[in-house]
């Protein structure tokens, strides 16, 4: 199998990844190309990038949730030009790195040892352009900070995305020493264009049926007794058919749900069935 510098390869891993999608990871990884899963809402594309970080030990994974109005330079950083003038009027110190700080996608292309995980959630919500000027970024491997390249002085102490950590920048560029581990996810809603397609790895992961939910389970809910575990059947049955009809359902909604229930002195009946409907209803309605 593949593997990045000094790591062991991605084997299977505590959230039970359907067959292929083991080979898909290292396919991407060795070929340091995006992965792009597509799948059903709670399919566990999402948990890929936790796994893959976790497995390999390169720390919690960097997360750039698309929207509609996600632009491609809002990830890679955010500079506060209103804020330092603001600041500038009120006889505040002038320090350019206040008011920018990189983005997801910047801090995973930011100058490290190791390379770092980044989850692209939910790319087919994008504007259709996103995707291309994402590629075109990630085939670069840097890119520039217009306000850093124009400023008299050349180095720069910028802050990191998600915490006070700050990589140095020279020349107003960004560029990676190690190019990240990509890892894209898509609902199905939207074609990509295939120039972003071929420069993929593409996975499609499949609608989980009950006997996927129960590993999940037992994975996840460890120390449920076997009579317990029997009880939950029916629930995953239910829950595998609410997700193969379309239903938008999240793997987490049937572990609350199942945890719930199983617990000491857990609800019967009625108020089971109550507290079942409440845990596990469609995401997609108010």
């Amino acid at each position: 199998m593949a593997r990045l510098a000094g790591s062991a390869p991605v084997q299977p891993l505590d959230f039970q990844p359907p067959d292929g999608l083991v080979e898909a990871v290292n396919a991407a990884l060795s070929l340091r190309r995006p992965l792009l899963l597509t799948g059903a809402p709670g399919s566990g594309k999402s948990t890929v990038a936790l796994s893959v970080a976790r497995e390999l030990g390169l720390g919690e994974p960097l997360w750039w949730p698309v929207t509609s109005r996600s632009t491609l330079e809002d990830a890679l950083f955010r500079y506060d030009a209103l804020g330092r003038l603001y600041a500038k009027q009120l006889g505040e110190r002038d320090e350019l790195t206040r008011f920018l700080r990189l983005g997801p996608l910047g801090t995973a292309l930011a100058p490290s040892k190791i390379p770092k995980v980044l989850l692209v959630d939910e790319l087919d919500k994008s504007d259709v352009d996103l995707p291309g000027d994402l590629l075109n970024v990630l085939e670069r491997g840097e890119f520039e900070i217009d306000v850093l390249k124009r400023h008299s002085e050349d180095t720069f102490d910028v802050r990191l995305d998600g915490g006070p950590d700050t990589c140095r920048i020279s020349g107003g560029v960004v560029r990676c020493q190690e190019f990240p581990v990509i890892v894209a996810t898509s609902n199905g809603d939207r074609e990509f264009p295939p120039p972003f397609l071929r420069r993929c790895i593409r996975f499609t992961m499949p609608d989980p049926d009950p006997e996927f939910l129960g590993r999940i389970v037992d994975a996840c809910l460890a120390g449920l007794d076997p009579a317990t575990r029997a009880g939950v059947d029916e629930l995953l049955t239910s829950f595998a058919e609410r997700i193969r009809r379309r239903e938008t359902l999240a793997t987490d909604q049937l572990l609350n749900a199942v945890y719930l229930v199983t617990r000491d002195m857990p609800p019967e009946g009625e108020q089971r069935r109550r507290l079942e409907e409440l845990l596990t209803r469609d995401l997609s309605t108010t």
